[in-house]
């Protein structure tokens, strides 16, 4: 049996191979330490004189000037982005909604945490990433990365720290790294989130004007400029703006988008928005409401030349949007109408249902009446809490129904929010599944913030806002987490959309299942045992720490093996023992103490593509030695894992 790494990938391995496939011969060896015996640690590494040859058609004798965007610790934000982390996400049943049905994830943690957990399991599976980003405004926070700054001087920024060492600080321009941070902690999470996304996958990053820029130039790297797809100017506010302070008021607000890969994209096709314009049937056409539009082709159109009678006989000689032959057939079909009593230029009907078949084309120009504002989506959260000022500017679920469609998130795909807050996204994927009885999918990602640090060190309008926050959270008897908003949020919204569609929870998943991020599931020894003396070694007889249940395990193997979070899991019992049977029987797993020959030999009966058991779960040493040749006898084709 092989053992499980129980780690995240290491992102660095990844690109090393990938480099090696394309150019071998860059490959090489390093010495990265050496053992108590004396003997080296060899590990590959990549040639990158080498590399750099085999991509110039000149000779490379040194650097060269080139263009490049950059920033102070680019490369260990590079390098934190690659490296793994030894940890897990824990269930939570008690938090979750339809924890044994539902197919949606609430993951609770440090998002570039979760990021890394889910690289392996959810590597090409997201159709479509909204992330809606702190703002560099001075005032908010930002995730705090180790490498940014020392000890010190990260201390004196916070002000405020927790049991792991300070997750946030405010990021003010006197700090010096005003851009610099915001940087940091961005890139590392953007080249992430790209590996998890579809081929024809697209994301869309909220921001506002102080990095929009410099969001666009790490998209630019990480994505490509070719797979840039726009720029969306949506107006959040739906009033005048009054501040004095600036001279021009901010109404709008700026989403990116970027593809996976353009190509992918256009193949897959792109999804249209909800039809707008005004339509009606003053004739009674049996087709239905129509609008209509000119036949004359525009000022800076042409067309096709040939005389139109009127029904009043004004002859009218203009180039045509069409040809004669076609607006014959178009006259005849009463497509064709004359306004001002048949004196007017003609108009070519379009009906509702055609344009709703076709649907319509996004611009970079998204209103508030069709998108939603900021004022309509506080007022949104009012209406679930029945409390006033919960949330700071939620986004509206318009705005993110809107980006659903535009994305072309269809049937069982997932859409993934890492910076979820309110649980807007959450909300907008139930939303419009009640609509169209499609099965898309979510996963949200949330740091659980301390409100009653993270006031602290808030501005005035901010202090209110995270009050009112509190004294609901007391209400319902919650601890001060901002996750317990967004958690609250989806189980009300939840709720209400199935009550307004007459639906049951049957027919519509408004379910999640609570994950949290916690520290690896395996004592120290599992993964250093170099460090522990031989007399120490009694101690971590069990590799896995004491206060984990089975379940934990189950969901770390289920990461470890690229097995979807969402799976459907049942517990059945072989012998006396508790088994996890996963997604039908392609995983089985038991964690359970004095497994013997004949349970490991009715779980090899059923033929999983996965069993796992722990390493001293096997009841002697002649069960461990039957075990190979039980699988070998009934499903040699089982991959065994121990951990």
């Amino acid at each position: 049996m092989d053992r499980l790494k129980m780690h995240s990938v290491n992102k660095v391995d990844e690109n090393i191979k990938r480099i090696a496939e394309l150019f071998p011969n860059t490959l090489t060896e390093v010495i990265k330490g050496y053992r108590a015996d004396g003997s080296a640690i060899i590990e590959h590494a990549i040639d990158f004189d080498l590399l750099r040859q085999e991509l110039s058609n000149v000779v490379v004798e040194g650097p060269e000037e080139r263009y490049q965007f950059t920033w102070p610790d680019k490369k260990k934000s590079i390098l934190l982005a690659n490296a793994p982390v030894a940890k897990t996400l824990r269930p939570c049943r008690e938090e979750s909604v339809d924890f044994d049905t539902t197919e949606n994830l609430y993951i609770e943690g440090d998002n570039l945490d979760a990021l890394k957990l889910l690289q392996e399991t959810y590597l090409g599976k997201v159709k479509m990433i909204y992330i809606d980003p702190p703002y560099n405004t001075g005032n908010d926070f930002v995730y705090e990365d180790n490498f940014a700054q020392s000890t010190e001087e990260y201390l004196a920024n916070s002000g405020q720290f927790d049991e792991d060492g300070n997750r946030l600080v405010q990021n003010t321009e006197s700090n010096g790294r005003f851009h610099t941070d915001w940087l940091n902690m961005m890139y590392p999470r953007l080249k992430l989130a790209k590996d998890l996304l579809t081929d024809d996958g697209v994301i869309f990053i909220s921001i506002d004007d102080n990095e929009v820029e410099n969001l666009k130039k790490i998209c630019n790297e990480i994505f490509g400029e070719s797979n840039f797809e726009g720029h969306i100017h949506w107006r959040r506010r739906h009033n005048q703006p009054n501040d004095k302070t600036k001279m021009i008021g901010l109404v709008a607000e700026h989403i990116l988008a970027y593809t996976k890969n353009n190509r992918s994209l256009r193949a897959s096709g792109v999804g249209k928005i909800d039809i707008t314009g005004e339509f009606s049937n003053p004739d009674n056409d049996p087709r239905g409401d129509w609008a209509s539009k000119p036949w004359k082709v525009g000022s800076d159109q042409s067309g096709s030349r040939y005389i139109i009678t009127t029904p009043s006989g004004i002859q009218l000689d203009e180039e045509w949007m069409g040809e004669e032959s076609t607006f014959k057939a178009l006259l005849a079909d009463g497509r064709i109408i004359f306004p001002r009593g048949g004196n007017g230029m003609p108009r070519k009907k379009y009906y509702r249902f055609e344009r709703e078949e076709e649907g319509q084309c996004a611009t970079n120009w998204w209103t508030h009446e069709m998108f939603g504002h900021n004022q309509g989506a506080n007022d949104c959260l009012t209406g679930l809490f029945g409390v006033k000022n919960v949330f700071s500017n939620p986004k509206p679920i318009e705005l993110i129904r809107g980006l659903i469609q535009i994305a072309n998130v269809k049937h069982n795909d997932i859409v993934f929010d890492f910076f979820s807050g309110a649980g807007t996204t959450a909300h907008a994927v139930m939303k419009i599944n009640s609509e169209d009885r499609c099965s898309r999918k979510f996963i949200m990602v949330q740091l659980p913030e301390n409100l009653d640090e993270t006031i602290l060190s808030a501005d005035s309008n901010t202090k209110k806002s995270i009050k009112v926050a509190m004294d609901f959270l007391d209400s319902i008897n919650k601890p001060h987490l901002i996750t317990e908003i967004g958690k609250e949020r989806i189980r009300r919204a939840g709720r209400k959309i199935i009550d307004e569609a007459g639906l049951s929870s049957q027919e519509l998943d408004t379910g999640f299942r609570v994950l949290k991020v916690d520290s690896t599931n395996m004592r120290d020894v599992y993964y250093n045992p170099a460090e522990y003396k031989q007399d120490q070694l009694t101690l971590f007889a069990d590799n896995i720490k004491p206060d984990r249940t089975p379940e934990d395990l189950l969901f770390q193997v289920m990461l470890d093996l690229g097995v979807l979070l969402s799976s459907k899991i049942m517990e059945i019992v072989i012998g006396g023992k508790k088994v996890f049977s996963v997604a039908d029987g392609y995983l089985m797993a038991c964690f359970d103490n004095d497994v013997t020959d004949a349970v490991v030999k009715e779980i090899a009966q059923k033929q999983p593509h996965y069993a796992v058991f722990r390493d001293s779960s096997l009841a002697s040493d002649s069960v461990a030695a039957n075990f190979e040749q039980i699988f070998q006898t009934y499903s040699p084709t089982t991959v065994r894992k121990v951990l």
